[in-house]
């Protein structure tokens, strides 16, 4: 009999639990370790915040994967000891036989000076209430959408942000002037400069202004900061800088550019038997810049790290291989969205492909998350 403890409950973790589940023998135990007691794909932050569907729609129950004989444990990961396939739950020591290190990130808005004071976080439940609440009582004036870090997760989220918070404003008749600034070049690095460009002038459409190349120094009442130039908001929504959590950070998983490294092909870390995926990791690109953090990418490095552990388990040589592909429906106001698909471990460069902006596509990427709750959950 056999062990896999996974350390956290977001699309990476459940992934693995659920391809361990349909993998290994039913006398070999699969636990997960969450703090929360839910799982919610990322992007219905949007739409709860901005009025446009609610989260607890989205939300399951983790205690509901118990019923496919997946163990699940609310409690907090003290220390994590890839060494000995160890971690330490709410001060009890947990061993495994295969660790799985899927606990994400954490939002370091202390890094940017400012921002917890004067920025409201686009990205977290936590403050969702109050940021929902800000957005129905603004009267009008400069939006500005801000990404204050890179790397964040789910590269078109923050441009998915900007087109449905100028609809939001348009429906109640709010005169706002808004633009989106980032510190890369240009939208999408990872999709590249063609694809870029037609979020570029989706945006010009929306009368959205792009600031590219524009890093953020601080925040003040009324005033972003950048490394050369100040410019005036009276309402601001940003993506604070990311951080692994601080469990992971304080392990010795941590490479010295703050993330974990592994080998991009198995998502193997330095330790036997133990591995990470999901938004913890830094996986360099042959063209530069690394893999995107996102829901997709998180959910196939579980299923072929569980294909690994299964094929270890049984004593064969695993064979099974992520090959750096990954796709995301960005959300691109009146109902409309767009597929990009990427072969991210290409030589030389990502090779990406955009479909078509239609209805359909945003119909797909709402079918994305009903498949995954139901598959999963049940519901």
């Amino acid at each position: 009999m056999g062990r896999v403890l996974i350390l956290g409950g977001g699309f990476g973790g459940v992934a693995t639990a659920i391809s361990l589940r349909e993998l290994l023998p039913q006398n070999d135990e699969i636990i997960i370790v969450d703090q929360k007691p839910y799982f919610m794909v990322g992007f219905r932050k949007t739409w709860a915040m901005l009025d446009i569907a609610p989260l607890e729609e989205g939300q399951r129950k983790l205690k509901d994967l118990e019923r496919l004989g997946i163990k699940v444990i609310q409690a907090t990961v003290d220390e994590i000891k890839p060494e000995s396939r160890t971690a330490i739950v709410d001060g009890q020591v947990m061993e495994a036989d295969a660790l799985v290190v899927a606990l994400g990130i954490r939002h370091a808005t202390e890094k940017i000076r400012g921002f917890s004071e004067h920025v409201l976080n686009a990205y977290t439940v936590k403050d969702l209430t109050h940021v929902t609440d800000t957005l129905r009582n603004f009267k009008g004036g400069r939006v500005v959408v801000g990404i204050f870090g890179t790397p964040y997760q789910c590269p078109p989220a923050p441009f998915e942000i900007a087109f449905l918070t100028k609809e939001f404003f348009l429906q109640r008749n709010i005169n706002v002037e808004m633009e989106i600034f980032t510190p890369k070049p240009m939208a999408l690095p990872g999709a590249g400069p063609v694809h870029s460009e037609t979020v570029h002038n989706r945006l010009a459409s929306a009368g959205i202004e792009f600031l590219p190349k524009r890093k953020v120094v601080a925040v003040e009442q009324g005033e972003i900061i950048f490394e050369n130039e100040r410019r005036p908001f009276d309402l601001a929504l940003g993506v604070p800088p990311h951080v692994v959590v601080d469990v992971i950070r304080q392990s010795k998983l941590i490479a010295e550019d703050g993330w974990v490294s592994v080998n991009r092909n198995t998502l193997e870390t330095a330790y036997d038997g133990v591995y990470a995926i999901g938004d913890c990791l830094k996986i360099p690109l042959p063209g530069g810049g690394q893999l995107p953090k996102a829901g997709l990418m998180a959910e196939q490095e579980g299923q072929i790290v569980a294909q690994r552990i299964a094929s270890r388990f049984a004593g064969e040589k695993p064979t099974a291989i992520f090959d750096g592909k990954g796709s995301c429906n960005i959300e691109m106001g009146n109902d409309e969205a767009a597929l990009i698909e990427g072969e991210f471990y290409a030589e030389y460069t990502p090779k990406s492909i955009m479909s078509d902006i239609s209805r359909q596509r945003l119909t797909d990427k709402h079918a994305f998350e009903s498949i995954r709750l139901k598959k999963w959950f049940g519901s």
